[in-house]
């Protein structure tokens, strides 16, 4: 800590002092059960365990001929075609012999005898009568098949008891896909975490209220709602605090009755910024107080006292850009331990520039771009704008470009991390 009591520390120091603190925390005592269509985005309470093998039979991957690989490489010309086994079929009725072959479909269990599939575009077949009728088909004569190839063996994904979905674990998508294929109806997740929304200041408006010239809209309060949502929360947003020291301790009161206490706004160095020393009044630990980033600098992060039990706050700053990266950054991760995931960190990824940027250094930067991606590349255009109390500009982008303190150009085409800014 410096002489005026401030803890300043760069980008990547105060990230793993939040990711500590998260890796700190304890799993939420609160849990509920939600039917599988109601999980999605939920954090997992209880491991998801397979309820029997997966798969729980050999299986083909491919439509053609199960037969035996030893055959081709004895390099056997035909083979005799004994029926057909679609997938929800039982198994074959008898063991493959040595010159057989089943007719097979993707998904079908593989019969007793057979351990390779030949792919039907790798053999002519010759039918003769019914569909059912026995036939012959000839591999090409090129073709050898090792066994094993085009099939998946029983078990060979998990056995039955095995950990499929690990407990702190956030729903995705294939996540529910894998527990329905393991049984499961209904999932136990932790309950969302409450996160009380605290926008300070004078100037402030509602929506729909009557505005003024000097006034602005609270837009911070529906951006972090918003934010603290898609990080599995649930926003608590209290009503305006006033700059007063008055107002602002009977706010935090009642902010303290949530989980987490994010603030916005009224932690610069102003003269009505009063928020650092209300926090003090209620014996606030002071983490770090600022961080070498742009937009951002001023943000705090600290603990609370209540009790037996320690709360974590985040002071951020007022300017709506500055808000939004500040949370990405080091809200929403704490948020998302909060609610029981396990060694939550922001969203990253890299792509090319496909312009230069100059930066005079020794801050991070976060500059508001637009992210594009095709399946072989991923290309990022950085967006004018004219600072961090301007929305306009970033409601264009879908990501920040970081520019490292040390490099003052980046040319076009260079590789660069970007903060995804709606993951």
């Amino acid at each position: 800590m410096s002489e005026s009591g401030e803890i300043i520390l760069d980008y990547p120091a105060a990230q793993e002092l939040v990711s500590t603190h998260g890796r700190g925390l304890p799993k939420p005592a609160r849990k509920e059960t939600v039917e599988i269509d109601q999980a999605l985005g939920r954090c997992l309470a209880r491991a998801v365990l397979a309820d029997r093998d997966q798969p729980p039979f050999a299986r083909s991957t491919r439509d053609g001929y199960a037969l035996r690989a030893a055959d081709l490489v004895n390099r056997r010309k035909s083979f005799r075609v004994i029926g057909q086994l679609r997938a929800g079929q039982p198994p074959f009725s008898r063991a493959i012999q040595p010159g057989e072959a089943l007719e097979i479909m993707t998904g079908a269990p593989m019969p007793a005898g057979a351990d390779a599939v030949l792919m039907v575009e790798h053999a002519n077949a010759t039918h003769t009568g019914t569909p059912d009728s026995p036939f012959e088909i000839f591999p090409h004569e090129e073709r050898r098949l090792e066994a094993g190839e085009n099939v998946v063996p029983a078990g060979s994904e998990a056995q039955k008891g095995a950990a499929i979905l690990a407990a702190g674990t956030r729903l995705a998508p294939m996540h529910l896909g894998a527990a329905v294929a393991c049984g499961a109806a209904t999932l136990e997740v932790y309950a969302r975490p409450r996160i009380a929304i605290l926008a300070t200041g004078d100037e402030l408006v509602e929506p729909g209220e009557a505005l003024l010239d000097f006034q602005i809209r609270n837009s911070n309060s529906y951006s972090l709602a918003a934010q603290i949502e898609r990080a599995g929360a649930e926003p608590v947003r209290l009503p305006i605090a006033r700059d007063s020291l008055v107002d602002l301790r009977q706010a935090l009161e009642r902010a303290l009755e949530a989980d987490l206490v994010v603030l916005s706004g009224g932690v610069s160095m102003g003269k009505f910024d009063y928020v650092e020393q209300v926090l003090t009044m209620f014996r606030a630990g002071f983490l770090f107080t600022g961080v070498r980033m742009q937009p951002g600098r001023p943000v705090v992060f600290g603990t609370l006292p209540q009790g037996t039990e320690t709360k974590h706050f985040f002071g951020l700053p007022g300017n709506p850009v500055s808000t939004m990266v500040t949370c990405a950054l080091f809200a929403a991760p704490l948020i998302r331990a909060l609610g029981g995931e396990t060694d939550p960190q922001p969203f990253f990824a890299r792509a090319r520039l496909t312009g230069e940027i100059h930066h005079k250094g020794g801050l991070t930067r976060f500059l508001p771009a637009l992210l594009t991606a095709a399946w072989d590349s991923a290309l990022v255009t950085p967006i004018a704008w004219q600072g961090s109390g301007v929305l306009v500009a970033v409601a264009r982008a879908n990501c920040f470009v970081v520019v490292p303190p040390d490099r003052k150009y980046l040319a076009a085409g260079d590789e660069v991390s970007v903060l995804l800014a709606y993951s």
